[in-house]
């Protein structure tokens, strides 16, 4: 018979534990910019039920599909101009009050998200240059 040694195998940790030593994990990547029609969306359902309105009564009044003004306000459909416009006449509002609030909403949204702004992306003192959308 032979003189035979066991087999040894190197184990290499698929994910270093908590007692592995080694080089620091990479910096978490920077969260998302919200999606414009998630953030229209939910300015369009806060001020529906503000007015305590149902669904219907909202997407009748506008002449949109009750399903469509749905997926809107969950930020499934990019909406057109037209069908933003007529929600927000229905709720009273002017397509500009629409996208005014839809602005300050994202202004909030990543405002709080981080707190403090890349000097790279300051110029003139401040952190946001405009809104320009096309229609």
């Amino acid at each position: 018979m032979t003189d035979h040694t066991p087999n040894e195998a190197r184990v290499i940790p698929l994910r270093p534990g908590p007692a592995a030593s080694g080089p620091p994990a990479p910096p978490a990547a920077a969260p998302r910019e919200p999606l414009w029609r998630h953030l229209v969306g939910d300015v369009l359902r806060k001020e529906r039920q503000a007015q305590e309105r149902t669904l219907k009564d909202v997407a009748d009044a506008a002449r949109i599909s009750m399903p469509y003004l749905s997926e809107v306000e969950r930020g499934r459909k990019e909406a057109s101009s037209e069908v933003l416009a007529a929600a927000a006449g229905a709720l009273g509002l002017g397509l500009g009050d629409l996208l005014a609030r839809t602005h300050a909403e994202l202004v909030r949204v990543t405002s709080r998200r981080s707190a403090v702004v890349p000097a790279r992306a300051v110029r003139n003192g401040s952190a946001h240059d405009g809104l320009c959308l096309a229609a």
